[in-house]
């Protein structure tokens, strides 16, 4: 297939301490053959695209509004000629009853359709109950398929991609289909009319449960969906097509304040293997506004934090229960404080989270698994009362960080904002809001959100109200030739926040000073004055302790092993897809 490739340079920007790179993402253009998509649309030998599809693209925009947008032809399970078809022999006044008819192999449309200068991405829906040939698949919960036609892929850095599988059943009807299983997807990739197009399902590979799809079963469900694409729409370009990342100008003004440890530069002992070593990728994928609505903000480790549960590593003592016990992760041995609000955790320097030790895969990591994203503190830790060793959620509000399209069901936690953008096509995902609070704000599939538009509040959720600290997870995938795949989306951010204070911020080197801390204190909801009744002789009482609120004096002297129980059932879920 014949591409041209864009090749984004470097930047170099000089800091009064040291010199720091930041580098634009390479991106490689298709080349849309529109005369062949043309030709193979039935009724219409030798027409020119615009007419081929204009029939098409009327009859699909009954339940895909934007598809003649798309800059590449679109396949869906969807017969859109059938449906023209319909509606050129329907007398006049007749009713042609739903566009869902038309729908096809079992599968529903979430409401979720984006097309951009990347090509467009969508998601579908199937309750394997409802299909004969999938009934034996015993999964409670409807089974969503992601599909992207992509003209343009990302060329990463670092570790190569994995290599796709022939599949010699499709290929006949798919020449050159490969199957990929990677980052917790099977994924289905081919070409067509110069087009790279990816079908994908969230899944696990394991023995398959009633809440556990299984990657066997997964990959039957992508099958039947391949079968059932048909061309549905789209328009050409009169103009070359082009998606070129760029870099909006930083701020000339260095701040005071704001500092971050170098990209990949972990906390030591944190990564897999005990390594310290990440993903050094000084790459800004695209220019975002920070997710916070207001700063400051704090980017760091939550597992490996004050209060941190240490991933699960191991932790000295084993038992916490008051408020301000001294501990240590059994990795790296370095003093913490069984206390959420601790000043090490809201204040700067910035670290970089991504690839830290985790159980995720992530291919972008050097252990091939990891944390998949950034974790972000908002500006400050509000608490119930003095005593109290957790941090009241819903205190900050999360924004949108561009314009673009939700992709979430309700009642899930982890929300997907697609961006497709003539500078961007990516996908950030965002994870511990309520997603109650979620579904009450209509932040569903297909809604539409705009760049720092409120989206929801910074949580504590994860399976159940506080299963995890206080912050916002932000992660970031972009797609390339084997399918969206997980980047670090830490330099993203860091050109982000200093947008967002108007200063850009110093890169602390391994090696380099590290700058005295600047805690930002907690904030206390109820701090009662001391009350110093006399006693009988006059000789004021110890002033009595502040009260403790029972769902944090709960939180806060619980055994142990109560926590690390109630931990280790949160570990077991696979947060990797909004609709898995």
């Amino acid at each position: 297939m014949l591409r041209a490739v864009v090749a984004c340079l470097a930047l170099v920007i000089a800091l009064p301490t040291s010199a720091q790179e930041m580098t634009l993402p390479r991106v490689t253009l298709a080349k849309v053959d529109w005369q062949a998509a043309a030709a193979a649309v039935p009724g219409a030998p030798n027409t020119p695209p615009a007419q081929a599809f204009a029939p098409l693209n009327e009859a699909a925009g009954a339940l895909f509004s934007d598809i003649a947008k798309s800059p590449v032809p679109v396949l869906l399970p969807f017969d859109a000629e059938g449906l023209a078809k319909a509606k050129a022999d329907a007398a006049p006044g007749q009713a042609l009853g739903s566009a869902d008819a038309f729908l096809q192999g079992g599968f529903q449309v979430t409401h979720f359709f984006l097309p951009g200068a990347g090509g467009y991405d969508t998601a579908f829906a199937l309750k394997t109950p409802d299909v004969r040939e999938l009934a034996d698949i015993r999964y409670r919960e409807p089974v969503y398929v992601m599909l992207s036609g992509l003209s343009a892929l990302y060329d990463l850095d670092g570790p190569p991609l994995p290599q796709g599988q022939p599949v010699k059943d499709l290929d006949a009807a798919f020449p050159g289909i490969l199957r990929y299983l990677h980052e917790s997807y099977v994924r289905y990739v081919f070409e067509r009319y110069g087009v790279t197009y990816v079908a994908s399902i969230y899944c696990r590979d394991v023995r398959p449960r009633p809440r556990i799809l299984g990657c066997r079963q997964a990959d039957r469900i992508l099958v039947r969906f391949l079968q059932s694409l048909k061309l549905a729409g789209g328009s050409p370009r009169a103009e070359p097509h082009t998606l070129a990342p760029a870099l909006s100008a930083r701020p000339e003004k260095v701040s005071t304040d704001f500092s971050y440890f170098s990209p990949g530069f972990l906390i030591p002992g944190t990564g897999m293997k005990k390594a310290d070593t990440g993903r050094a990728d000084y790459t800004v994928y695209a220019n975002l506004r920070f997710p916070m609505q207001a700063p400051p903000a704090f980017a760091n480790s939550q597992s490996f934090n004050n209060w941190g549960n240490c991933d699960f590593t191991g932790r000295s003592p084993r038992r916490l229960g008051r408020k301000g016990m001294s501990y240590s992760c059994k990795v790296n041995g370095l003093p913490l404080t069984f206390d959420e609000s601790a000043g090490a955790n809201y204040s700067y320097p910035w670290r970089d989270n991504f690839c830290e030790h985790r159980f995720f895969y992530v291919g972008q990591c050097p252990g091939g698994v990891g944390h998949q994203g950034q974790d972000i503190r908002p500006g400050f830790c509000k608490q119930f009362n003095l005593g109290a060793d957790r941090c009241l959620p819903y205190q900050h509000t999360v924004v949108a960080a561009r314009d673009g399209a939700v992709l979430r069901m309700r009642q899930q936690e982890a929300l997907y904002l697609f961006v497709n953008a003539p500078d961007a096509h990516l996908r950030l995902r965002y994870i511990h809001m309520n997603p109650k609070r979620l579904d009450a704000d209509g932040i569903v599939s297909g809604r539409a959100l705009r760049e720092g538009e409120p989206v929801g509040e910074v949580g504590t959720f994860d399976r159940f109200e506080r299963g995890t600290t206080y912050h916002l997870h932000v992660d970031m995938q972009v797609p390339t030739k084997a399918g969206w795949v997980f980047v670090n989306p830490y330099m993203t951010l860091v050109a982000a926040y200093a947008r967002l204070i108007g200063a850009r911020g110093t890169e602390i080197k391994p090696g380099d000073p590290v700058p005295p801390l600047a805690s930002v204190p907690p904030v206390i909801e109820h701090v009662e004055p001391p009350r110093i009744p006399p006693n009988v002789s006059g000789t004021p009482l110890p002033p009595k302790p502040p009260p403790q609120v029972q769902e944090s004096a709960a939180e806060s002297v619980k055994p142990h092993h109560v926590i690390h129980r109630k931990h280790r059932y949160a570990r077991r879920k696979r947060a990797s897809h909004p609709v898995d």
